[in-house]
């Protein structure tokens, strides 16, 4: 019994950790008033742009780095597009996701099957192998213990910090904000690409800890979950813990089940997170004045200095 919970705990730790990490950096931005749908699209290109610096580097670590540089890289272009040129956001969104899957195909198409260098877990000699608490606090790799630290430090900064309070007083008021002398346009583009870090971040932990080699798709809509798990918080970032690891907890049972034959059809046990997802945001959705209360009022709106 114990091992089983164990090795249930650790398995949500795992399928959580991309659901965090790239949904904190979705909720910087959105607090900012950037509306990025492509989350989906700059995890792809982390995990791809990881794993190939983490294969001609033989260092996991190096390839991490480069997997935040590669969605920071993508999210730059949906900031120029979006807060300089002024495209509409939801389309500049999709568009990402688009060409980031198309991307990723392209540039992954020499390394799929391939095992890629593993994120070392952490051991602590006594430490590690106690029973049950050994693993779940002692044995996790860097980049678990990395999300809660992050979480706290966007909380912190959002709520406690004067830059967040400037941060959040863009995404409530851009013409506020400008008129009070604060460069719209250079605040949102920073939140933009902190979420893109973010994005590509998780995508590196999904081809560099999660599953340590490259396939095709393989962060298999985790980055439309992740945009979800805003919403599903209300804009707050202690509830974006909650939603990550009970999202994750359903996508471990969603394969967990399926590896115990149940005879229900693969295809919808596969769909139950996503199921699970819609049904949420649809009971979230009937609570209108909670999402007034938290929903930044200038969110996906374009801001152009002097109109």
């Amino acid at each position: 019994m114990i091992f089983f919970l164990t090795s249930f705990v650790v398995s949500v730790m795992a399928a959580s950790t991309p659901l965090l990490l790239a949904a904190t950096g979705e909720l910087v931005a959105e607090r900012s008033g950037v509306l990025n749908l492509g989350v989906e699209g700059m995890m792809l290109v982390g995990a791809v742009t990881g794993f190939i610096v983490g294969h001609y580097t033989d260092s996991a670590a190096l390839g991490i780095v480069g997997a935040t540089f590669g969605g920071a890289a993508l999210s730059a272009v949906f900031a120029v597009l979006t807060l300089t040129l002024l495209s509409n956001q939801t389309a500049a969104g999709l568009a990402l996701t688009i060409f980031g899957r198309g991307f990723s195909s392209l540039a992954g198409a020499a390394f799929v099957g391939i095992k890629g260098p593993v994120l070392p877990r952490l051991s602590i000699p006594g430490l590690s192998d106690l029973s049950f608490f050994g693993p779940t606090l002692f044995g996790q790799d860097a980049l678990i213990y990395g999300s809660f630290i992050i979480l706290a430090m966007v909380w912190w900064f959002l709520n406690r910090s004067h830059a967040g309070l400037i941060l959040r007083a863009v995404g409530d008021s851009h013409d506020a904000a400008h008129a009070i002398g604060y460069s719209v346009t250079r605040i949102r583009f920073g939140a933009t690409l902190f979420g893109g870090a973010m994005a590509g971040l998780a995508g590196g932990y999904m081809s560099l800890a999660y599953s340590p080699l490259w396939a095709e798709n393989m962060t298999a809509g985790r980055g439309w979950i992740a945009l979800a798990l805003v919403v599903f918080a209300t804009w707050r970032a202690g509830w974006l813990l909650v939603g990550a690891y009970l999202f994750g907890a359903i996508m471990y049972l969603s394969l967990y089940v399926q590896g115990l034959g149940v005879a229900i059809p693969s295809a919808l046990i596969s769909a139950l997170p996503y199921i699970v997802t819609v049904v949420v945001l649809a009971l979230i959705a009937r609570d209108r004045r909670r999402i007034r209360l938290n929903q930044p009022a200038c969110l996906g709106r374009s801001f152009a200095a002097g109109t």
